[in-house]
């Protein structure tokens, strides 16, 4: 290891490190300081002597290259989350990075990227937040595979999505948009606030996912949808959103009623359909609850504000915290405290104290 001195063509005295990688390849780095020179020459030997040492050609590796062979070989991540992290590499960071060594992209970097998402793109604070999540990820990545030394994503909270407090429907309303809304969609309705359940899962029910003597719900499935139309059915990301939900007692009058008008006898068949049996397209379901909110005037009302809004119904009656992510579905890092307290018997509890509040309404 030796640093010699030249000079430019304009006199300009510069500093040659000429050094030996632990792969014996030969590598030479010029500096503009005798005293930079010197001071990568000590960094150089911790590094080399500690095993931190990286080959400097690997971080010349382009964030589009390895990104695109990053997401070919995370094979066991679902359709839904594949298109999603392409979508976010697509449009929120390779437009940035694509060309960009490894090596290169340093933390003033990401902090200019990251403010122009956030002041610049019109895009919401929590799709930033899944970017910077995503490029974070992929560069922990690199720092496994030996491409770099430190991951330069190290903007405190930059990950952490701050959505805007949903708004919560009255059991006025709710009914308000049941009534509004074509009689063959009004179960959904129902089903997500009453029952706490998503889209996916409402979508993926068939007949015997109902157990009308019991008043139950088997959720076990869902439906996704990729933006170019195709379909599939999947298990739950958790086993946790894999559950029995209890049903207040209004509900087995409404879903005898849809089951003997819209759904065919066999007890494999799709409790909402855009016919033929064929699951009901979401886009078709939207554009059903968009006129219903217009007519009831709620326009501001998501769809999955409906769940939103069963679930702090459901908090009212009194019910624990491991009780309603037992019924919604939710997990987290005490699943097995959750399961300890939570219990079938409770659930059924909730949904008699959900219907009281629709019987008295």
């Amino acid at each position: 290891m030796s640093i010699n001195k030249r000079f430019l063509s304009s006199g300009k005295p510069v500093y040659d490190l000429r050094y030996r990688g632990t792969n014996g390849r030969q590598y030479k780095k010029t500096f503009q300081t005798n005293k930079e020179a010197k001071s990568f020459e000590a960094d150089l030997r911790v590094s080399r002597s500690n095993g931190t040492w990286i080959d400097p050609t690997k971080s010349k590796l382009t964030l589009g290259i390895y990104s695109t062979n990053w997401l070919k070989t995370r094979v066991n991540l679902r359709i839904r989350t594949v298109e999603l992290y392409q979508g976010l590499l697509v449009h929120q960071i390779l437009p940035y990075f694509n060309d960009v060594e490894l090596g290169k992209i340093t933390t003033s970097s990401i902090r200019l990227w990251y403010a122009a998402l956030l002041q610049n793109s019109g895009l919401a604070q929590s799709t930033v937040a899944k970017a910077y999540r995503l490029l974070r990820t992929i560069l922990n990545s690199a720092i496994e595979d030996g491409l770099v030394k430190v991951n330069p994503c190290s903007i405190k909270g930059a990950g952490i999505a701050k959505s805007p407090e949903r708004p919560i429907a009255s059991i006025e309303e709710v009914f308000s948009l049941a009534d509004a809304i074509a009689n063959k969609f009004r179960l959904t309705i129902l089903l997500a606030t009453f029952g706490g359940l998503r889209l996916g899962e409402i979508l993926a029910l068939k007949r015997n996912s109902f157990d009308l003597v019991n008043l139950s719900v088997n959720v076990c499935c869902q439906l996704q949808e990729l933006s170019d139309g195709r379909y599939y059915f999947e298990k739950p990301k958790t086993e946790a959103g894999n559950r029995t939900v209890m049903l207040p007692k209004f509900m087995a009058t409404e879903i005898t009623r849809h089951l003997d008008n819209y759904v065919a006898d066999e007890s494999d068949s799709l409790i909402f359909t855009s016919g033929s049996n064929t699951p009901l397209r979401r886009g078709v379901l939207f554009r059903a609850w968009k006129s219903s909110r217009i007519k009831v005037g709620v326009e501001h009302l998501h769809f999955h504000d409906l769940r939103h809004t069963g679930n702090t119904f459901a908090a009212s009656t009194g019910a624990s915290t491991a009780e309603l992510m037992a019924r919604m579905g939710h997990s987290s890092s005490e699943a097995a405290l959750r399961y300890q307290h939570a219990s079938k018997e409770r659930d059924i509890v909730l949904a008699s104290k959900l219907n009281s509040m629709v019987e008295n309404r």
